[in-house]
């Protein structure tokens, strides 16, 4: 069995190696080939260009990225219309791998997109790209596959793998003590992991936790920064906010066990709010995008959710607050952060939602993808 496969980003290539190795668990002569990242590099993919030349994102942004884009993607097509693999499967990176699946599908080629694109969020349109490119789409969000059977696609909730992946306890007390921390309270701030993004809500955080420290003299602030390029910013960041630096902890990622430490976390919006939940952490979540990309999704109208953390839109109630764009204030956030604080039974009934949500969600996202995958190939 030989397998395509185009990752996009971290995340991707985390998935990417999970079925891999499940794949290879049950047809060890099994080969895999494509686009990937350090991750499926280490599980056995033939690299033939690193995932992270795919990891632009935005309306504006990917703009310039678009000529050498568009000359990989005709490659890739290309080679592999020229000797076929059993299955290709595009891994998130939707307006990369979306366009291409197209091409290799009309080639004959089995395709699978892992991971859906935000259909339900955003450019609903797209399920009339994705009928077109997927013989079956590896959906990691429960509501998703009825969303394509009402436009005949093949569809099938594997189960999230940060779910699977997330512990069934979450020790508090040993996080505090691999850290050193006596502190009573702790408050996990998390501006980003992309340059863009730590420049636009560093600031806006830094401010946060200085009102927050208002409230709450003895609590003390983790950052688990992504990457070391980021953290002189983030220190210029706290110096012009004023923020006591005692009161603060700057770690080298680290970012499960610094939320796993905390009492509350504050975050940009993403994937990370959800692996916050997953830990049953209550979380208050903030963004802010470049201001064209803003405008034009808004004039477009291309924007259709009522709530933007995943976590919100997979239980009956909102359990955490929201504040995008304007409402990224200092002040609302901090509020919010503070209620917490003062509300231990509120931090418990949230805990306990998002206990069972991770239940909900973790089924084994490798061993189904893999499943699925196996299937389409035998067809």
């Amino acid at each position: 069995m030989r397998i395509g496969l185009v990752a996009g980003e971290a995340s991707g290539d985390v998935l990417g190696a999970g079925l891999i190795r499940a794949i290879r668990a049950r047809h060890p002569d099994a080969s895999f080939e494509g686009v990937a990242g350090p991750e499926m590099i280490a599980a056995g993919c033939e690299c033939w260009e690193p995932s992270e030349s795919l990891a632009v994102m935005g309306l504006v942004e990917p703009l310039v990225h678009i000529p050498r884009l568009l000359r990989l993607r005709r490659e890739l097509a290309r080679r592999w219309t020229a000797s076929p693999p059993d299955v290709f499967v595009g891994i998130d990176a939707p307006d990369f791998n979306l366009g291409l699946e197209i091409k290799l599908r009309r080639a004959g080629i089995r395709t699978a997109h892992y991971v859906s694109p935000s259909i339900w969020a955003w450019r609903a349109g797209r399920v009339k790209t994705v009928k077109k490119a997927a013989d079956t789409v590896l959906c990691i969000l429960p509501f998703e596959p009825t969303l394509y059977e009402e436009h005949g696609v093949n569809a099938v909730f594997v189960g999230h793998p940060k779910a699977h992946e997330a512990p069934e306890i979450v020790d508090m007390e040993g996080a505090r003590a691999v850290f050193g921390i006596t502190a009573p309270e702790v408050v996990t701030v998390m501006p980003g992991s992309r340059q863009g993004e730590v420049q636009r809500l560093g600031g806006i955080l830094a401010e946060t936790m200085k009102i927050i420290r208002k409230a709450h003299p003895d609590v003390l602030f983790l950052i688990p920064v992504a990457t070391p390029k980021l953290k002189p910013l983030i220190v210029k960041q706290l110096e012009d906010a004023n923020v006591a630096l005692p009161c603060v902890r700057l770690l080298n990622g680290e970012a499960q066990g610094a939320m796993s430490a905390a009492d509350v976390v504050v975050q940009a919006s993403g994937t990370a709010v959800l692996e916050a939940a997953l830990l049953r952490k209550p979380t208050v979540a903030t963004y802010r995008v470049a201001w064209l990309t803003h405008f034009i999704a808004i004039k477009l109208g291309l924007v259709k959710l009522t709530h933007y953390t995943l976590p919100n839109l997979l239980t009956e109630a909102p359990l955490v607050p929201e504040f995008m764009q304007q409402d990224a204030q200092p002040d609302a956030i901090a509020k919010s952060v503070i209620a917490l604080l003062d509300n231990p039974e509120r931090r418990r009934s949230i805990s306990e939602r998002f206990d069972r949500l991770r239940q909900e969600l973790a089924l084994d996202a490798d061993q189904h993808a893999a499943d699925a995958v196996i299937q389409l190939a035998r067809r």
